[in-house]
């Protein structure tokens, strides 16, 4: 008599666990803008202040506006991709005018 095989699945990650971070931290952790240890609410400050910025703003109206994609419907989302058009010297630069307005 033959047996069958048992198959475990894989162990399962909690999406919770992780997505514990919300994504304006890592999208601004990954851009450089903010340390990994800045705490949430401080981040969603300067996350804010990063999407009032002006160059932040056209290159989101870009994006939005843009042949790739219609519709963008989350504002992190579009934030996102903006940063990720920029380079490292406009990444520099908005830094240091979002490190201008804090103090």
């Amino acid at each position: 008599m033959k047996h069958r095989k048992q198959y475990k699945p894989a162990p399962q990650t909690h999406p919770s666990a992780v997505l514990a971070v919300p994504s304006y931290h890592r999208i601004l952790v990954k851009h450089g803008l903010i340390e990994k240890t800045l705490s949430n609410p401080d981040a969603y400050r300067v996350f804010l202040k990063v999407g009032a910025d002006p160059e932040v703003q056209k290159l989101r109206y870009k994006v939005a506006h843009g042949n790739k994609m219609k519709h963008v419907p989350a504002l992190y989302l579009a934030t996102a991709m903006a940063l990720q058009g920029m380079t490292k010297q406009e990444l520099e630069s908005l830094k240091s005018r979002i490190e201008e307005k804090r103090a």
